[in-house]
């Protein structure tokens, strides 16, 4: 994994899809667990942040460009 390219994708209304993140690291410079694909919330409502938890959509969350 170390050795491909980190590609981020803005889902639809939804969380941006990380691929391929070697670490993480929040703001307390606490190093999180990754996988090969990383759903990271935009929508601020997640109670996993900074994962997506799927709240987006109970929330009714869109981001008016895509």
């Amino acid at each position: 994994m170390a050795t491909d390219k980190i590609s981020v994708k803005v889902s639809k209304d939804g969380p941006y899809i990380i691929q391929n993140c070697a670490s993480l690291v929040n703001s307390k410079g606490e190093e999180l667990e990754t996988k090969e694909y990383i759903a990271l919330c935009r929508c601020g409502a997640s109670r996993n942040k900074p994962f997506c938890d799927g709240a987006h959509k109970k929330a009714g969350f869109t981001d008016g460009k895509n």
